[in-house]
């Protein structure tokens, strides 16, 4: 059995090979290969995880305890062993995660075929990678451009000392953009109410919104003889994405693509994330890791791609992905009435709605085909939902029918 010194080398000797192994898959761009070669990197890495987290262990004892001016050769040692240890199970997991990204961006935007039969990531076999074929879909989620510049040997900070100082300051931009903690919003009250019930006192603790009528819902609930006090505010908060390894890898790869507009394009990325998945997509979909699945506060990075457009105010681009969110609560249970309606588009039609946006501009900002978004429109118009989800519903009027006899029709679908 290896010794974990032994282990902790034996890592950084694989990551290290496989950071050499992947800058050469990615000349020739082959996606199958490329996938195979993540798969079979990704399951060796896990082990390694396993048993390396098992040595050192999630409570590993601070090195920071010990006095480095202290010339003691064996506390030096020990200082250094536990720092070794510490930072190969960091980079370890900094390269799972870059190899989990790469996976989940791969199979949202392609399809394997093989001869006639479909396959998944999983079912690639080595013998059978010439004959696979990598089809891309319609509708683009991520930027499949970024796969290169991912850190599959998780030496990130390594790899960002070969870049130049314009890559450097948009790495900086971008993890403070994604490390930002949204601003606060009151979302609610917490209440305690005490209350008679068969001639005994009960207490309780409901959640309200801010603006609903305290005195009448409590009365609704629990009849005249209560008394109530809000013990806290119900409030939004925390960071987008509540992952290290995972901003890491999106700062690293984004600036590396493009220094100048990195941070605008993956705040454009982020959004029609949002727009174009469900909620239960996001919680299967894996492309950013520990992601919030809906939007609850306001994040600059949705603003980046907006601010050169006329009468751009903070906060743009997260309230629409509040809105979004909102109404994907709104709709549940109301699904069948639109099951032909694929999310992808309905995340066009909803932003088409809640914004000033023409239909070109909706599938221009989204990626999605102007002649399949307008026969969603139009779907969602039969539906009626348009009514229940939006006050103003004038956008949607000339998709409504023209003649007498489709009007009747739609009136008696609608009931």
């Amino acid at each position: 059995m290896t010794t974990t010194e032994e282990l902790v080398a034996q890592v950084n000797k694989i990551l290290d090979d496989i950071g050499i192994d992947m800058d050469g898959l990615f000349e020739t761009f082959d996606v199958p290969s490329i996938s195979y070669r993540l798969k079979e990197n990704l399951s060796l890495l896990q082990e390694l995880e396993e048993d390396l987290s098992r040595r050192v262990g999630e409570a590993t004892p601070s090195v920071g305890g010990f006095d480095k001016r202290n010339k003691d050769p064996h506390i030096q040692w020990i200082y250094k062993k536990k720092r070794n240890r510490v930072l190969a199970l960091e980079r370890l997991r900094s390269a799972i995660t870059a190899h989990k990204m790469a996976l989940a961006l791969i199979a949202a935007n392609y399809t394997f075929t093989l001869g006639k039969r479909e396959l998944s990531i999983r079912e690639l076999k080595r013998e059978d990678i010439p004959k696979v074929k990598a089809i891309q879909k319609p509708v683009q989620l991520g930027r499949v451009e970024v796969l290169p510049y991912l850190a599959y040997s998780g030496d990130v900070l390594r790899l960002l000392a070969r870049e130049s100082i314009e890559v450097r300051e948009a790495f900086k931009f971008i993890k403070g953009k994604l490390r930002e903690k949204g601003t606060v919003r009151t979302r609610g009250l917490r209440i305690e109410v005490e209350y008679w019930e068969n001639n005994r006192l009960k207490k309780a603790r409901i959640d309200l919104p801010t603006d609903a009528d305290i005195e009448a819902e409590l009365r609704q609930r629990y009849g005249r003889r209560f008394r109530w006090r809000v013990l806290s505010f119900v409030k939004t908060k925390g960071v987008l994405i509540n992952n290290h390894y995972t901003v890491d890898n999106l700062a690293l790869a984004y600036s590396v693509l493009d220094p100048e507009k990195g941070a605008e394009l993956l705040g454009l990325d982020l959004f029609r994330y949002y727009f174009l998945t469900s909620e239960n997509d996001r919680e299967g979909l894996g492309l950013y890791p520990d992601i919030k699945l809906c939007i609850d506060c306001h994040y600059s990075i949705f603003d980046l791609p907006f601010r050169n457009e006329p009468g751009f105010k903070t906060g743009h681009g997260s309230m629409m992905l509040i809105r979004k969110c909102e109404m994907e609560k709104a709709l549940v249970g109301r699904r069948r009435d639109i099951t032909n309606i694929p999310n992808y588009l309905l995340g066009g039609v909803l932003l088409y709605g809640m914004s000033d946006y023409s239909e070109e501009k909706v599938a221009q900002l989204l990626g999605i085909p102007e002649d399949e978004l307008v026969e969603a429109i139009k779907k969602f118009v039969i539906s009626g939902l348009h009514k229940t989800l939006f006050a103003d519903t004038k956008k949607f009027e000339k998709f409504m029918p023209k003649s007498d006899r489709a009007k009747q029709f739609l009136a008696l679908l609608q009931g």
